[in-house]
């Protein structure tokens, strides 16, 4: 498993317009947002669209599990775990002044007994044995303050990401579908996970494409699929719809 050298952690920074705060770390570059007025709402269509491994979730399935972020960001998904899914929720992030400006700014309440926030090098994290198959859901997001590409981004780290779901569990990963990397990321991914167990999402006007990665899914017709997102839409008020139009099976480039 590889990871990009970094000789110091960026410091968080913050800025606002129109009622939505933005996280930066030193640029730029948007590492997260949330309205200022609605915290729980996810504000970014990438970050609603890391929520797509709910349509392989049965629906009555949909109140509980563990979900793990590795990348805190603004702490939009872990909100959202927490407290509008109700999960159990874990939260790794290798740098303190990101989790610091989440409790100062982003609205992350204090760690419960269904959330935990733990500083930690998430390179380090997936391979500790204890957390082999706890995992329902997990949302890879992790991009240092440059915003290129993933920081982790080897066969080697998504088949230990892998190896934390539990049977049914899914992964869903931020890539930049416009960039020539993805298909050497969506290849590693596919390797790790099998490509009849990896879906992806068209991008996003910014280029972020959301690859979802299933351990042993049983992959539901379409008819359940519409139904299972016309209940994510009633209860959650997120666009399940729309993604059912966007999500194909994932090809190898020139297949």
């Amino acid at each position: 498993m590889t990871k990009k050298t970094q000789t110091h952690l960026a410091g968080a920074t913050i800025s606002e317009f129109d009622g939505v705060r933005y996280l930066h770390l030193g640029t730029d570059w948007v590492q997260g947002a949330m309205r200022i007025r609605s915290p729980r709402k996810l504000e970014l269509e990438y970050i609603q669209r890391m929520m797509a491994w709910l349509l392989w979730r049965p629906s009555d399935q949909l109140g509980q599990g563990h979900a793990v972020q590795l990348g805190l960001g603004a702490g939009a998904i872990t909100r959202f775990s927490h407290q509008v899914l109700r999960w159990r929720t874990t939260a790794v992030e290798i740098n303190p002044s990101v989790v610091a400006a989440n409790r100062l700014w982003f609205q992350l309440p204090a760690d419960d007994d269904r959330l935990q926030v733990v500083e930690a090098d998430a390179a380090r994290w997936v391979l500790d044995d204890a957390h082999l198959q706890t995992v329902d859901a997990l949302c890879v997001d992790l991009y240092d303050h440059e915003a290129a590409a993933p920081v982790l981004d080897d066969e080697d780290f998504y088949r230990a990401c892998r190896g934390l779901l539990a049977p049914g569990g899914l992964m869903a990963v931020n890539l930049f579908g416009r960039d020539s990397s993805f298909d050497r990321s969506a290849a590693r991914v596919a390797a790790a996970f099998g490509a009849d167990q990896l879906w992806q999402l068209a991008p996003t006007a910014e280029g972020n494409t959301i690859l979802v990665a299933g351990r042993d899914v049983a992959v539901p017709d379409r008819e359940t699929l519409t139904a299972r997102a016309a209940v994510i839409e009633a209860r959650y008020g997120l666009k399940a719809g729309k993604w059912l139009r966007l999500l194909r099976p994932y090809q190898a480039h020139g297949a």
